[in-house]
């Protein structure tokens, strides 16, 4: 498979997060912190960041699948 335009680019970038982020809610710890930050900023502010990771997760999912990235 061959990613080769800017919204598959984009899209494979988004996914990478969110299963960073899956990672990270059941605790494993990445070297670069939290991406709570990232996903808030990837999203132009659309998931909020939240305090707890696994609502916050589940909110980023559903806008990937409106977005029409995530397929559920």
């Amino acid at each position: 498979m061959v990613i080769d335009t800017p919204e598959g680019i984009r899209a494979y970038h988004l996914l990478a997060i969110k299963g960073a982020f899956k990672l990270e809610t059941l605790g494993i710890k990445s070297r670069h912190g939290s991406l709570k930050k990232v996903i808030v900023r990837e999203t132009n502010g659309e998931v909020k960041n939240r305090r707890d990771k696994n609502q916050m997760l589940a909110e980023y999912e559903q806008w990937l699948v409106d977005k029409g990235i995530l397929i559920r």
